[in-house]
């Protein structure tokens, strides 16, 4: 029986670059090629190919991964955008990055950076909200703690898990209707040697507790061992050899996975996944994906632009506002909490007219422009708008945030902003303030210090 709902794609996101070029002589003071060149291209690697591949065959997807704050993590961000919804996870340290140089279709050097490891902080509840509405999932592990922060999540899933295994990843929750480690995955995942592959395969399924682990060969296909002890060895349909096999492993994952959520058992998914992985590799593999490159990743000039980039990335829109006069450490500790709750945040100001309504005639302190040019240069902050009403519920019908923050001590009273953020679809979120820092005491204290 087929299952309804998205695929859900979980993991460590990369960014691939290919530069592409020609080389035709050695460099004088090395013996290495000299390469010129002509092309860079970059693509989604690891979880967000698998998620790029599977979308491709025609599924929704939304996939959960974590991305830096870096510009490969923004580069990223802005080519997973195109076709798949993005639950960002936070990262520590920096995205990776995996760049290959190219030239005359043979990969000669490929440099890898980035050490960033994901963690789960407040967007661990719409990961669990999407996996409850999932038809299917991939773990797709890179090694780079995703499958980890999620863990928890993955222990009782009804619908058919798959799981793609790394050397430096998680052992696989048990439960999953396929695992699907290459030949040399396998090695480590056994708690003993095995002198064939068939042996392997059988062997993992006893060990994991899964229903089925397909065994990845190369060009020899794949070979699969269900928990009632079958095994069956899958060949490729056609040669495919002499190619470039990057990326195939995404991709037979990534048709496995469709396949069981239309309803396949584990052979006959291991079969489709395998004629998709050759036929993938026979086209180029995930050299050959062509994607139009993001847009420049400076920030956008307006508030509006901001949000409706947050939106259509899939994002979520975390948006605040006060006067914030005589910026204070109060300030920054809300502020810091708040983009903590999403992927960008707005802070909307009132301006100098409604402060002196709200605060008297001595105020602000700070001049409107002043004020907007500080809250810009915190890293916490992604867009400043100001608003001339005593309240921003005009300004947050226009941004329409998913999340608006406030400080203070809300309980049980009802705040201006809060009939707004409803009409929008936006929940309200109170955030305690830093006991003992306001500007009023800061104002007072500098007059007593006259």
């Amino acid at each position: 029986m087929s299952a309804t709902g998205p695929v859900v794609v979980i993991g460590d996101s990369l960014l691939d670059v290919d530069v592409e070029g020609d080389a035709d002589r050695l460099c004088a003071d090395a013996p290495v090629p000299v390469v010129r060149g002509v092309a860079e291209r970059r693509r989604p690697g690891g979880a967000g190919l698998a998620a790029l591949l599977a979308a491709r065959s025609g599924a929704e997807v939304v996939l959960i991964t974590a991305l830096g704050e870096d510009s490969a993590g923004r580069c990223l961000r802005g080519l997973l955008s195109g076709f798949a919804e993005v639950v960002r996870l936070p990262l520590r340290g920096t995205t990776a990055r995996k760049t290959r140089v190219r030239a005359r279709g043979q990969t000669l050097l490929r440099v890898d950076t980035g050490d960033g490891r994901a963690w789960c902080g407040p967007e661990g509840g719409r990961a669990a909200w999407v996996l409850r509405h999932a038809g299917a999932v991939l773990v797709s592990d890179y090694g780079r703690g995703t499958a980890e922060a999620v863990r928890d999540l993955l222990g009782c899933l009804t619908m058919p898990l798959v799981w793609d295994p790394h050397r430096a990843g998680s052992l696989p929750v048990p439960g999953c209707a396929l695992v699907t480690p290459s030949e040399s995955e396998t090695a480590g995942l056994c708690s003993r040697p095995y002198p064939l592959p068939e042996l392997a395969a059988r062997g993992l399924a006893r060990e994991l507790h899964a229903s089925a682990v397909a065994v990845t060969l190369g060009g020899a296909g794949a070979v699969l061992a269900t928990a009632q002890g079958r095994t069956v060895r899958v060949p490729s349909p056609a040669p495919a050899t002499g190619y470039d096999t990057c990326g195939a492993g995404d991709r037979f994952a990534a048709a496995a996975v469709l396949a069981l959520r239309d309803g396949a058992g584990a052979e006959e998914a291991t079969r489709t996944a395998v004629a998709e992985a050759t036929s993938f590799v026979r086209a180029g593999g995930a050299t050959a994906i062509r994607l139009p490159e993001p847009a420049p990743s400076g920030p956008p000039r307006t508030a509006a632009e901001l949000a409706a980039l947050t939106r259509a990335s899939g994002g979520t829109l975390v948006a605040t506002g006060g006067c914030f006069d005589l910026l204070h450490t109060g300030h920054v500790s809300l502020l810091r909490q708040a983009r903590a709750l999403g992927d960008a945040l707005i802070v909307c100001v009132n301006s100098d007219e409604s402060v002196r309504r709200l605060k008297g005639p001595g105020r602000p302190v700070v001049a409107e422009r002043d004020r907007v040019e500080i809250l810009r240069a915190l890293g916490c902050v992604d867009g400043v708008a100001v608003f001339p009403e005593d309240t921003p519920g005009a300004l947050i019908e226009r941004l329409r945030p998913d999340v608006w923050v406030k400080g203070g001590d809300y309980a049980g009273l009802e705040l201006p902003e809060a009939a707004a953020v409803r009409r929008c679809g936006g929940d309200v979120v109170v955030l305690p303030t830093v006991p003992g820092h306001s500007t009023t005491r800061l104002i007072a204290a500098a007059q007593d210090a006259l």
